[in-house]
């Protein structure tokens, strides 16, 4: 009897929540009753067979593909949002930990969706961002050149290679040259750039013909001796389809829709962090803010926000981090969040501009810029899409599921809103509206007293 009423009761919300949008005196026969009650069952099962895919999980895993503005997520995003204890240890370097035992919520990598096979898949979520694999291949090279080009202060590859050797041995955090797949792609660039200094230096002076930077042999490898090199192609090409699983993943953005996919995560992934967060013991999340641990701070991060920039670390480059104290201390909502990504995205870009235009000045007059891209040939652009088929086709797929997300997310909104709406309007009901609305509760409420005397009646009689 119990399991009934409540059935019914359920009944009731929705008949009143019909009522609500739909009161009209023609609309409350039986028929079209029955078609919306029919429509909305089927949705609702729908939705529950989907929703555990949009639903955060106890670890978020953020696989993140080299040159997409991932690393601009996690610096202000993520590191607003989960403290450092609860990042899983070394999450850029060698994996250090065991996670089917480890305590850490936030694992942020560059390894592929193999990974998983580690994680415990029951208890993970996927994040991760996609960008057009033309576009991902020009910022692959010309971060591969700015890194390197840094070491050119240094008198020659001996130097360099020994100071850095040197001062990866003294720190306690990661390097880029410990990061897949910099550490392949940038002692190459930097072996063949000091290579082009030398023979300047034993050549004499130089005139540098044509404005394409991409195309400058003096001064560095060209782009299409670049994407043409075995390394290249073991690395660079079709990189994002060999890492990416894309279907049932918590939330896939774009680099190219900033704006929409920062909006969509701060809103699908930030807002279940910190409910999530919100949920433990109290002050459990500010306990773990407090706490000391090994730390994946880096060192000579890459800069993937779609700029072609650069940062050293998050001290140097004046990002502060204490945003996830926020969410410890119960304060942290989905606009402090955004406004905090703002402050933080500003800061990161101001910095990393600097480094590049500072980095760059070893190579002039080469210089990697969007306009500067327009002059490089067409043959070359084919042949990227060509080596990055598969990469290109993922990207569509993305795509796709990116826009199917950003619908939900506008509905759900939508939908909140004109809840609100129907709430706030129903203040202004008139008389007859209001007997409307109220008359499928009503008659609910006569069958179920209808139902119980039948039902004491029955047993009176036996």
């Amino acid at each position: 009897m119990g399991l009934m009423v409540s059935t019914l009761l359920k009944l009731a919300a929705l008949l009143i929540l019909l009522g609500l949008t739909n009161a009209s005196p023609d609309k409350f026969n039986f028929g079209h009753c029955e078609k919306i009650v029919k429509r909305w069952a089927s949705s609702a099962v729908n939705q529950e067979a989907k929703a555990d895919a949009h639903t955060l999980r106890d670890l978020l895993f953020f696989l993140h593909v080299p040159r997409t503005g991932g690393r601009t997520y996690f610096h202000c995003f993520l590191k607003k949002l989960y403290s450092n204890s609860q990042e899983c240890p070394r999450s850029y370097d060698k994996l250090r930990f065991d996670p089917s035992k480890a305590k850490c919520r936030l694992l942020v990598n560059h390894d592929d969706y193999s990974m998983m096979s580690k994680l415990p898949d029951e208890r993970t979520s996927v994040v991760t961002i996609l960008r057009n694999p033309v576009d991902r291949v020009f910022s692959t090279y010309e971060f591969s050149v700015e890194v390197a080009a840094r070491f050119l202060v240094h008198p020659n590859l001996t130097s360099a290679t020994n100071m850095a050797r040197r001062l990866r041995a003294k720190t306690k955090g990661v390097s880029t040259l410990d990061i897949w797949p910099w550490k392949y792609l940038v002692p190459w660039m930097r072996e063949d750039l000091f290579a082009r200094r030398d023979a300047r230096r034993r050549n004499g002076p130089i005139e540098v013909e044509g404005n394409d930077p991409y195309d400058m042999e003096e001064m560095v490898m060209p782009l299409h001796d670049y994407i043409n090199d075995p390394i290249a192609r073991d690395i660079i090409h079709n990189g994002a389809t060999f890492q990416k699983r894309l279907d049932n993943m918590l939330y896939v953005g774009l680099t190219e829709e900033h704006r929409e996919s920062a909006t969509m995560f701060a809103n699908v992934v930030g807002a279940q962090v910190i409910s999530q967060l919100k949920s433990t013991k109290p002050g459990a999340a500010t306990a773990a803010a407090e706490e000391t641990s090994e730390q994946s701070t880096i060192l000579d991060p890459e800069p993937d926000d779609g700029q072609s920039q650069n940062t050293t670390s998050e001290q140097e480059n004046g990002i502060s981090t204490p945003g996830n104290a926020e969410t410890g201390k119960g304060n942290m909502t989905v606009n402090k969040l955004m406004g905090a990504y703002e402050s933080c995205i500003s800061t990161l870009r101001k910095s990393q501009s600097r480094r590049r235009v500072t980095s760059l000045k070893h190579i002039a007059p080469a210089n990697f810029t969007k306009e500067a891209r327009l002059h490089v040939s067409a043959a070359v652009l084919r042949e990227i899409k060509s080596l990055n088929s598969l990469d290109l086709e993922l990207y569509e797929y993305a795509q796709e599921i990116f826009a199917k997300q950003h619908s939900l997310s506008n509905q759900k909104l939508l939908t909140t809103e004109s809840f609100g709406g129907i709430i706030s309007s129903s203040y202004s009901i008139t008389p007859w509206n209001l007997v409307l609305l109220a008359s499928p509760l009503i008659l609910l409420v006569l069958f179920i007293f209808a139902f119980v005397r039948a039902r004491r009646t029955s047993k009176i009689k036996i």
